[in-house]
């Protein structure tokens, strides 16, 4: 390879998962990073199309890698921000809970087995490459992009979710590449990385003491690659350095002090904790400099490659240090098979893709995380499911979220008074539901509130805490069921009741309603700390009704 080329074989660019014609201008952009520019390999993201990320459907995906595939001189390595599994990205495949559904479960043997799955969904997708489990501790409540991606606030059991997920991962009959993030640690921040840089304004001793315990485990468990963070962290960079560019943290800390040889892959370099700071092709640079191996989605591939040619040429950044994250890059395209057979069996992937055993895994998963952490006067289990009000708070302006609970409702509970609202729905109809709620034995409340990036908080939205208030304050008793943020008791402390999913998967919506019919026990646990109303570990314990 030429200079240019080795430098080129750092770079992950994004993919969407669709098949663009072959006369179309993105299929031609593709056509050229992939065999002009020459880069190492690609990332699976969604398509946002009228505010809504589209998933890739698996054949299509397949198709478009293999095209790729052939394309290339050098066999291409495929990555998946998959840490719930390929249905973070892909269509039709197992719907795993949140990470924190198992840590409210406890239960180490599902993430083992989630890993395992995950790895084989992904090879039969043509995923090499999964940027999963998430090390980070969530001991921040205002946590805006974190949250229910960790397993929790107790670094020893996240770190042992992590092990788990590692070694599942690893024994898989195709073993896929697995990635601890985001070094040094995300979890106890308030600033959403895609939109600024947030501050771990820590001192080294509580980071040897929490955020470090489970990036120790995962590269005690030979975890393959660790992603920093757009994050300063002045205790081990006074200089306010995000991690991702900071020498001192990747290479001081992460290589030297805990021993990880392995790939160092950035998070995606177009976000604005980074942007913010650096420029494309100095961002790149400084990624090289401070010890990263892989860019992740730099803004114009182009652009940072030729930057760090530059730097090369002029003396800044040696060939060695190139030569280094080339060699690590190409004994991990080694080590899944790149080379030997680089096209996706698309006759396999129905085999595969969503099949019975990791479905009813994931469904267990999440039946086993619903958590109970309050039921004033044993409104729990409801007497007669229903003869209550149930309003589906939907987090989409366009409903997406709550699809299933609706049809759930409908099916199981005909004749009960329910409805499906959105951030958009306007108040006057809000008040009138709220008024119906008044000839109803109690009133639940389906409130879904996932992280996301660039939304900058995990509270309900649109007039939705107005109508919370005005339920609470009618006589009709209140149950609350948060799907995904566990701390949105705090800002309603007096409902009645309050359940705990820690997921908006479908999954979750299931195992909810099933929860309130009293179908299946409540024995979650809480896996962080509800401030100044419930201690980490809480959790009321219910028998399911017998049948």
């Amino acid at each position: 390879m030429t200079l240019r080329e080795q430098i080129a074989q750092l770079v992950v660019i994004p993919f969407y998962g669709d098949l663009p014609g072959p006369k179309s201008l993105e299929h031609k952009r593709f056509l050229h990073l992939v065999s002009e520019s020459r880069v190492g390999g690609l990332i699976l993201v969604n398509r946002v199309q009228n505010g809504i990320a589209r998933n890739a459907e698996p054949h299509e995906m397949a198709s478009f890698i293999n095209r790729m595939q052939k394309a290339a001189n050098v066999p291409l390595i495929v990555a998946g921000d998959f840490e719930r599994g390929a249905s973070m990205r892909v269509s039709g495949t197992t719907k795993w809970p949140h990470n924190m559904a198992f840590g409210a479960a406890r239960d180490y043997e599902a993430s083992r087995a989630q890993g395992a799955y995950t790895a084989e969904e992904a090879r039969a997708l043509g995923v090499h490459w999964v940027f999963a489990p998430d090390a980070d501790v969530n001991n921040n409540p205002a946590n805006p992009i974190i949250g229910i991606r960790s397993y929790g606030e107790n670094p020893w059991e996240v770190a042992s979710h992590v092990r788990s997920y590692i070694e599942g991962a690893r024994s898989a009959v195709r073993p896929v590449l697995v990635t601890a993030k985001h070094f040094p640690g995300h979890g106890d921040t308030a600033v959403d990385s895609h939109v600024g840089l947030p501050r771990l304004n820590v001192a080294a001793s509580r980071l040897e003491e929490v955020e470090l315990i489970p990036f120790r485990a995962a590269i005690d468990a030979g975890v393959d690659s660790v992603m920093p963070a757009h994050v300063s962290v002045p205790a081990l960079d006074p200089s306010d350095t995000p991690a991702t560019v900071s020498h001192a943290i990747l290479t001081g800390v992460l290589r030297k002090e805990l021993g990880f040889q392995g790939i160092i892959v950035t998070d995606a370099m177009d976000m604005q904790g980074l942007t913010k700071i650096l420029p494309g092709g100095e961002a790149a640079v400084r990624a090289i400099e401070a010890g990263a191996d892989v860019l992740l989605m730099p803004p114009d591939p182009d652009k940072a490659i030729a930057a760090v040619l530059k730097a090369v040429n002029s003396g800044r950044i040696s060939r060695q240090r190139i030569e280094e994250s080339l060699e690590r890059v190409l004994a991990a395209k080694f080590r899944v098979g790149l080379g030997e057979n680089n096209l996706v069996d698309l006759r396999n992937i129905s085999r595969v893709v969503n099949s019975p055993e990791p479905r009813d895994c994931a469904q267990q998963v999440a039946a086993r995380a619903i958590t109970l952490v309050k039921n004033q006067n044993d409104i729990l289990p409801l007497e007669k499911p229903a003869s209550a009000c149930h309003f589906i708070l939907s987090e989409s302006r366009l409903g997406q979220s709550g699809r299933k609970l609706a049809e759930l409702l409908a099916k199981e509970l005909p004749g009960a008074l329910w409805r499906r609202f959105t951030p958009a729905t306007p108040a006057i109809e809000l008040s009138k539901s709220a008024k119906e709620a008044e000839g109803c034995k109690a009133v639940v409340i389906y409130a879904f509130v996932s992280v996301a990036a660039y939304r900058g908080n995990a509270a309900l939205p649109g007039g939705y805490p107005k109508f919370v208030e005005q339920l609470i304050a009618g006589p009709v008793p209140v149950v609350m069921v948060s799907l995904g943020n566990p701390y949105l008791l705090s800002s309603f402390p007096r409902v009645a009741a309050y359940l705990n999913t820690y997921s908006t998967a479908p999954t979750s919506e299931v195992a909810a309603l099933k929860a309130i019919k009293a179908e299946i026990p409540i024995e979650g646990h809480l896996p962080v700390t509800i401030p100044d109303i419930a201690p980490q570990g809480a959790g009321i314990q219910l028998s399911a009704r017998l049948q």
